[in-house]
């Protein structure tokens, strides 16, 4: 099984070797086990509280496999206003609940969940269904985007014998 725990600023033009595609959810994940593009078994390893964003790099020890990270299309609400106050408003209440939110040109992303729609719907958006990958924003105090692991570090020490949660998993 192929063990992924640094991150790379960037690869040799075709060297990537295969695609990790995960939802959100498990992106966020600090130990997970999945299988990659290519149908290979990886163990994932990072630090905890890092978040694995679409587009990143991992490698192993000796950098001899590049994966790209892939951000899964997942159901969405796609959050619409007439006007920016509205649309302030609604990121404003979102926030007051603690829900997370990918903020657009114009517009918010939430997961869908049918409490916030109708809360949505009573402040005057639009709340649009969607099947799309889910890029929340990491918080005052997250780094932004990207930052943090950049230089081909490793994300997490790889614990000798550690469960890896799988998708699937009955126990998460």
């Amino acid at each position: 099984m192929l063990t992924l725990h640094t991150k790379l600023a960037a690869a040799e033009a075709g060297k990537i070797a295969a695609q990790l595609v995960l939802p959100y959810e498990l992106r966020e994940k600090c130990r997970l086990r999945a299988t990659l593009s290519s149908g290979e078994e990886a163990a994932v390893f990072t630090a905890r509280g890092t978040v694995l964003r679409d587009g990143d790099l991992l490698a192993g020890e000796d950098r001899s496999v590049v994966v790209q990270v892939v951000a899964a299309r997942e159901p969405t609400y796609k959050v619409t206003c007439a006007d920016a106050l509205t649309l302030l408003r609604c990121a404003f209440h979102l926030g007051n609940r603690h829900t997370q939110a990918q903020v657009g040109d114009g517009f918010l992303r939430i997961r869908a969940d049918a409490v916030l729609k109708d809360m949505l719907h009573g402040l005057g958006a639009a709340v649009a269904e969607e099947m799309a990958a889910f890029e929340p924003e990491s918080g005052a105090y997250g780094g932004g985007h990207g930052h943090g692991h950049e230089h081909g570090h490793p994300l997490a020490p790889i614990p000798l014998r550690q469960k890896i949660h799988r998708p699937g998993d009955a126990s998460a």
